[in-house]
């Protein structure tokens, strides 16, 4: 008797069993506060609702399983299935990685999306040859600079140490005739505390999540450009995945690629207004530095081209710039 209900004890329980799960696990940049980390949430709840629950993924934000320039590398190598890049910090393997970057080039939402548009395949392609699928991408806010006194033209800032985050932005740092320093976004208050730098050119979104009026009391709006991040998955990854899975987790991509460009939006009034609500100043350029900027802009785009080539002068034609 004891014998039949071992048996029976292990053929129930198995014709009762479901397939297991896919489990997947992302690493993403910012913390849970950021719009960006928010659309995140939302595309795995998303993931999880398109596959009937057969595909889960487990956040873990804030850079808490790898700094932000090290996840492209951890989904290459299969550390992690997924994660969210800052992809203007891989502009030294691709010259398309950064075009998103160049200040001035596409100043307003809807230039960034056709700049988005014309580029996003290209982006594509560069990132398969690295076996990294991209799924989606959504743009920064507005951009502005953060300073201790009000900068009414390069004249203001020149000398000083400027918190760059990619090679563009240190080449615009360069020819306002700042001293550019590499810093994370987590570094940013420390190095303004020790005198590493003293002025930033970052989004609204950067400055709260730094709490950026304990070391600034000024940001200037220049609107600029809009640096993309991108939400990526390992190639081997992805192709592991049934036809199925492979749907729930391309149509939740569309669905956070959408709604991240309106949250973009969205966010830009309230989070300026939180900067004036701890005390900031918040203004427009003036006509003379907003002159000087362009004229940066065109220097970096040239130079930008001379480096992406017949592709490059394409997108910039089509963008309608040259």
């Amino acid at each position: 008797m004891r014998m039949l209900w071992v048996a029976l004890s292990l053929v129930v329980p198995f014709g009762g069993m479901t397939a297991a799960a896919e489990e997947w696990t992302m690493a993403s940049g910012y913390p849970d506060g950021n719009f960006h980390t928010k659309n995140i949430q939302m595309f795995v709840e998303d993931v999880a609702e398109n596959s009937g629950g057969q595909f889960e993924i487990t956040l873990h934000s804030n850079q808490s399983l790898f700094k932000l320039p090290e996840t492209k590398r951890a989904v290459q190598t299969g550390q992690v299935q997924l994660g969210e890049l800052l992809l203007v910090q891989f502009g030294n393997e691709n010259p398309f990685f950064e075009v998103s970057a160049i200040p001035m080039l596409a100043d307003s939402y809807p230039a960034a999306e056709k700049l988005w548009a014309l580029t996003k395949p290209l982006i594509a392609e560069a990132l398969a040859e690295q076996g990294v699928k991209l799924l989606y991408g959504v743009p920064w806010p507005v951009q502005g600079f953060y300073s201790e006194a009000p900068i009414e033209s390069a004249a203001d800032v020149a000398g000083q140490k400027f918190r760059a985050y990619s090679a563009v932005t240190a080449r615009m740092a360069e020819e306002l005739g700042m001293i550019p320093a590499t810093i994370a976004s987590s570094e940013i208050p420390q190095a303004f505390a020790t005198g590493l730098v003293s002025v930033m050119y970052t989004s609204p979104q950067t400055g709260i999540d730094t709490q950026a009026w304990d070391f600034t009391q000024h940001f200037t709006n220049i609107g600029g450009n809009f640096s993309m991040n991108v939400v990526v998955a390992g190639e081997d990854a992805f192709e592991s995945l049934d036809e199925e899975l492979q749907q729930a987790l391309l149509e939740a991509a569309d669905a956070a690629e959408a709604r991240g460009w309106q949250m973009s939006q969205e966010v830009t009034a309230e989070q300026i207004a939180t900067l004036e609500e701890h005390g900031m100043t918040v203004s427009e350029p003036s006509p003379e530095f907003l002159a000087e900027l362009k004229a940066v802009g065109a220097t970096l785009t040239e130079e930008w081209v001379a480096k992406a080539g017949p592709a490059g002068e394409e997108v910039i034609a089509e963008l309608g710039q040259q």
